[in-house]
């Protein structure tokens, strides 16, 4: 039940309010056992105790999907989406698009009992190549385009002094937090798109004129270790292709899988994992850059930033010996680095309650960073709430493990700047003109809302 003690609204039933209009999550509430383990976990626990309505106590939700990873009977869980994707497979009606994120990589073998530190991005692409996709691509690449025009936005930030420190855009949780709980924060956010809805905008209006087909035609399909993107991808001021192509009513991305569902889709299909050949992700968009996988892990945005911005300013490349920023590596939630060449401090924040520690001093103008890089979920895509689920034994164990595999492989790759990346420089060559473009900037970049509905004398 809900009490109402003076201000506050207390849930009293031990369990998180799931809303049926949200995007993102679903909750079975007659499955539920009232443990407590969803109210744990909840990154919105402090902003459910300032509402005075429940009306508002339903819509507190940031979609980050914490509280899915935690219930030990399913009652809550991300919305399945992957029975239509099922359909479509089934269909030659449509050109069948799916593209992978990083952190997939290092941890969809978990749900069939394997447990490494390893990239296994090459079996992921024959998996589901034998799903029946007819395109499998790399969101790393999204990441590598995100780079190059987060760099020339920090650029011109600094040049002209205004909104900084810049805060990275990359996570819908931390996006949406912002957008109805901090709004006087939104002109810090960078207007970069994250990386999913980047490249879904490239996928149907370059990658369409390349297949020359109409961008209706394509069913543009995400594996991504977030519950949050579900509903980002909703979003209309990031489903500009439609507008862009004259194709009205359209999504740049229409479904996103998580982890979690691939592994459900695979075990439905009956796919034998160990008759599965490795395969190269799809030309004409190519594997993104090791940088560009970086972006799984907490402080990998920051990193790839910097070797980027290096470029950008010093008309050089950063020499292989100093690629790596051990600063801004490793498990702590939050990580800063001076960047003494570049004249620059950069913050990795991840967890939200990391982050709002972060943010109280941005407002007090006690943070002297110029950009910050928010994840949600602690420690980054790696533990997001689509992710594998792990017990507790093994958690810190199983994440260390995800994010040596993300930084193996920048480490034993020679393709480790974003903006080397032979895709992007064809990307803009041929397409985009240059970084921050106008055309760049109305295809890549968005607006955001102030959603903040509460009243005076409700907000902090």
């Amino acid at each position: 039940m809900i009490e109402n003690k003076g201000s506050v609204i207390m849930n009293t039933k031990r369990d998180v309010l799931v809303s049926k209009n949200n995007k993102a999550i679903h909750k079975n509430n007659q499955k539920c056992i009232k443990c407590g383990y969803c109210i744990n976990a909840c990154q919105s626990m402090d902003i459910l105790n300032r509402c005075k309505n429940l009306e508002e106590l339903k819509e507190v939700c940031i979609n980050c999907g914490r509280c899915t990873l935690v219930c030990p009977v399913e009652a809550i869980r991300e919305k399945y989406n992957y029975q239509k994707v099922l359909k479509i497979l089934a269909s030659k009606k449509k050109v069948k698009v799916v593209s992978i994120a990083p952190a997939v990589r290092v941890a969809f073998e978990e749900e069939f009992g394997g447990f490494s530190n390893e990239n296994k991005e090459g079996i992921l692409v024959g998996i589901l190549k034998e799903l029946g996709f007819d395109y499998v691509f790399d969101i790393a690449s999204g990441a590598d385009l995100v780079i190059v025009e987060e760099a020339k936005e920090l650029q011109n930030r600094i040049k002209n002094n205004e909104h900084l420190p810049m805060f990275s855009s990359c996570c819908p949780a931390f996006i949406k937090y912002v957008e109805e709980f901090e709004p006087e924060l939104i002109p810090n956010l960078s207007t970069c798109k994250s990386p999913i809805a980047m490249f879904g905008t490239i996928i149907k209006t370059y990658f369409k004129e390349k297949i020359k087909v109409r961008a209706s035609d394509i069913i543009n399909v995400v594996i991504a270790p977030c519950t949050a993107k579900k509903e980002e991808i909703t979003r209309s001021e990031l489903n500009i292709a439609g507008v862009f192509e004259n194709e009205l009513g359209i999504h740049d991305t229409d479904y996103v899988l998580t982890t979690r569902e691939l592994a459900i889709l695979v075990k439905k299909q009956h796919i034998n994992l160990k008759k599965i050949k490795a395969k190269e992700f799809d030309n004409p968009i190519l594997a993104g850059s090791k940088a560009g996988l970086l972006f799984g892990s907490s402080g990998g945005v920051s990193e790839s930033l910097i070797r980027t911005l290096y470029y950008d300013l010093k008309h050089k490349n950063l020499s292989k010996d100093k690629l790596v920023i051990k600063e801004l590596r490793g498990s702590s939630n939050i990580k800063e680095y001076q960047a003494e060449s570049l004249n620059l401090k950069v913050c990795a924040v991840s967890g939200l309650s990391n982050a709002k520690k972060i943010l109280e001093k941005v407002k007090k103008g006690e943070c002297d960073s110029t950009f910050i890089e928010v994840m949600a979920c602690p420690m980054g895509c790696i533990n997001g709430g689509g992710q594998p689920k792990t017990t507790m034994l093994n958690k810190n164990k199983t994440l260390k493990l995800r994010m040596q595999g993300i930084l193996n492989a920048d480490l034993s790759s020679n393709n480790r700047l974003c903006h080397e990346n032979p895709f992007i420089k064809e990307l803009y060559a041929n397409f985009l003109d240059s970084p921050g473009s106008s055309k760049a900037y109305k295809l890549l970049h968005r607006t955001y809302l102030d959603k903040n509905t509460r009243s005076e004398n409700e907000k902090d």
